[in-house]
């Protein structure tokens, strides 16, 4: 077999490196190398379902961790036990509500972007990095290089480091330098790139609309910058480009809106050969609409690995999926030469991170990272307007406080969380009272009307939308706009674009997440203590001349 690629970039394995992969890969048998195909996702601590993964020895899981860090290394360590080569374990490292849970709560990458300090973004990504070492995590699938190009993509959102490619450009290759730099692999995503189509591939197939030129000065440019600065992984994606397809097959018809994950073109031809990726590509999530409307999985499993994919990401049914590959190699649709060339890319992955060396333990959640944490949120809150110069707040003109919220909403949570915001205020003298159905507003009440929201990147939502009628109970209600007779307040700690929903509305605050620290980082600003970041990493008023005023 051929390991030479290895000595490359971006692996650049050494003598010792390489030694180990021709060990381990000479090792495996031809069930171990399917088996290491499969990254599965792991979250909790269900005996049963942890069973099931380490009898399957997977080449690796994505691991949603819990705030336990000594029984997140057990469980690591039991599953490194059971399986031929040690596992790349996997996280979206992306700060916010996708910090770990027993690390600093960071600013997600938009925060990242509207406080625009490519060194507030390295020592950020080095205190992520290190916390995710420590706690056992090799593998992020970050940075995003997606484009916020369409303000109703609700997938894109936060998850992206805003809508100029410039700026996307240096604070995404800042992060992926620095992760790999301490350990943890980078997965640049979503190839070829996401942002201006609105859907979310959680849902559908999402194309790429640009024409090759657009499609070279966007997406081009940020990944052949990411490539050469040493990016060891793609993730690519159920995203269609059909101005590339179509370049090579003018008659594609319909195999141009095939998606990336499933495209020999795409990750082949355009990725490895054009782009000269040497890297390791994993798909997206194969439970994914996005992959799963195109055909049967029957089908389009085998197509991620004969497509140029080196790792499937998740699996419903492993044994089931496992099945399909073997069906794949007996009828030919899959060559056992993919196959080796999947699993010494990753062998190679597993090496350029250390997995063949003794693991360094490390510290989560110090103080000292808390306290950064705490710091540079206070950087991010933008004030977009304050045509009322309501701000700053102050107890004795504005004692009497009417908060109206929907809650945190988490995808992976059923129902929303609740602010810390208003006890936060309450600490610092006003009267707060959350609002519901049958409340009654007016000027004799209350001082201030105080909107929160918190609706970051939501996978399968579809569409982020101020929805009034949800949000004060009644038909009637849901048309009532008080900041004429009451002064008032929207902050969105996340989607950075409901003033397309409430135009007119006199003070506007994005914060971009919705950790606490970031909610007392906003308390901060409201009451004067830091000053108000006047920077937007994106439009956040939607091209709407009207909700400037």
């Amino acid at each position: 077999m051929r390991f030479d690629h290895l000595a490359k970039a971006p692996f650049n394995l050494d003598a010792e490196a390489l030694a180990w992969v021709r060990e381990r890969f000479a090792a495996l048998t031809p069930d171990d190398k399917l088996r290491q195909l499969f990254t599965l996702l792991s979250r909790g601590m269900d005996a049963a379902e942890i069973a099931r993964i380490r009898a399957f020895r997977p080449g690796g899981i994505t691991r949603h961790a819990g705030a336990d860090v000594a029984a997140e290394r057990a469980l690591f360590a039991d599953l490194n036990a059971a399986a031929p080569v040690p596992l790349l374990i996997s996280a979206d490292l992306e700060g916010s509500r996708m910090s770990l849970a027993a690390g600093a709560e960071m600013p997600n990458p938009l925060a990242l972007a509207a406080i625009d300090d490519v060194e507030v973004t390295a020592e950020v990504s080095r205190i992520i990095a290190e916390e995710a070492r420590a706690i056992g995590i090799n593998w992020s699938f970050t940075p995003v290089l997606d484009i916020n190009a369409a303000f109703r993509s609700a997938i894109v959102a936060t998850r992206g480091f805003g809508s100029d490619v410039a700026t996307v450009e240096k604070h995404a290759i800042t992060q992926m330098r620095v992760f790999q730099q301490h350990g943890v692999a980078s997965a640049i995503k979503h190839w070829p790139g996401e942002g201006f189509d609105d859907r979310d591939q959680h849902l559908v197939t999402t194309i790429n609309p640009l024409s090759l030129n657009e499609w070279e000065a966007n997406f081009g440019r940020l990944y052949r910058g990411a490539i050469a600065a040493g990016a060891l992984s793609v993730m690519s994606g159920h995203i269609a480009l059909p101005a590339f397809v179509r370049a090579l097959d003018p008659d594609a018809g319909v195999e141009a809106f095939r998606p990336a994950s499933i495209s020999r073109m795409l990750n082949d031809e355009l990725l490895r050969k054009r782009l000269g990726f040497n890297g390791l590509i994993v798909s997206d999530a194969t439970p994914m609409a996005g992959l799963g409307a195109w055909g049967r999985r029957s089908d389009t499993l085998p197509e991620i690995i004969s497509s140029g994919c080196d790792v499937i990401l998740f699996s419903d049914d492993y044994e089931q999926d496992l099945a399909y590959l073997e069906a794949a190699l007996v009828d030919g649709r899959l060559s056992w030469e993919r196959v080796d060339d999947a699993v010494i890319r990753q062998l190679g992955l597993k090496a350029a991170v250390g997995l063949h060396k003794p693991a360094a333990g490390g510290v989560i959640g110090s103080a000292e990272n808390r306290a950064y944490a705490d710091a540079v949120a206070r950087r991010a809150p933008t004030l977009v307007k304050d045509t009322q110069n309501l701000l700053p707040l102050d107890p004795m003109r504005h004692k009497r406080i009417l908060v109206i919220s929907g809650g945190i909403v988490f995808p992976f949570l059923p129902h929303p969380l609740p602010f810390a915001l208003p006890d936060l205020l309450r600490e610092r003298g006003f009267e707060v009272t959350v609002h519901d159905a049958a409340t009654e507003v007016s000027a004799d009440k209350f001082d201030l009307v105080l909107y929160l929201f918190g609706d970051e990147t939501l996978l399968t939502r579809g569409r982020i939308f101020l929805d009034w009628l949800r949000l004060t109970g009644s038909f009637g209600k849901a048309m009532q706009r008080h900041w004429h007779d009451i002064p008032t307040a929207m902050i969105s700690f996340g989607y950075p674009y409901l003033l397309y929903d409430a135009p007119r509305v006199p003070t506007y605050i994005n914060a971009y997440a919705t950790t606490e620290t970031m909610q007392r980082a906003v308390v901060a600003a409201l009451l004067g203590d830091v000053e108000w970041n006047t920077k937007s990493p994106v439009d956040p008023f939607c091209g709407l001349e009207d909700a400037k005023y």
